[in-house]
């Protein structure tokens, strides 16, 4: 499963090399939530551990990712562990810059419609 997310960058970890075949480095990303942040860590696998490099803690960065799961069982108890894949990694102005747009407002802002203006038969539900 591939998400995006964007948010501002806090930390930064040094690549780990885990086997002789198989290194990851880790990284967290301050996401606004409402009114409160959530601290998520994402890490970068094998060749796409120097994809971080181009940017520095506060930076405002649009991350693509996978979602993983998998099982681990030990001693008859099985343990679930979840990744955050990333896989690309981008400044948020580029992003912006990327994506067409043919209206000014975003899709969440409604400070500029009118209600009253569409009629019952208008209404998408």
């Amino acid at each position: 499963m591939s998400f995006e997310v964007k948010g501002k960058l806090v930390e930064i970890y040094d690549e780990n090399q885990v086997t002789d075949k198989f290194k990851k480095r880790e990284f967290v990303l301050e996401v606004q939530d409402g009114m409160y942040s959530e601290f998520v860590k994402m890490q970068l696998l094998q060749d796409k551990c120097d994809l971080i490099n181009a940017f520095k803690v506060g930076d405002e960065i649009n991350v693509s990712f996978n979602l993983k799961g998998r099982p681990y069982t030990r001693d008859g108890k099985t343990t679930y562990f979840t990744n955050l894949d990333a896989w690309r990694i981008n400044p948020v102005n580029q992003v912006e810059t990327e994506a067409p747009s043919n209206n000014s407002a975003s899709d969440d802002d409604i400070s500029g419609l009118s209600f009253s203006e569409a009629s019952d038969d208008e209404l998408p539900f």
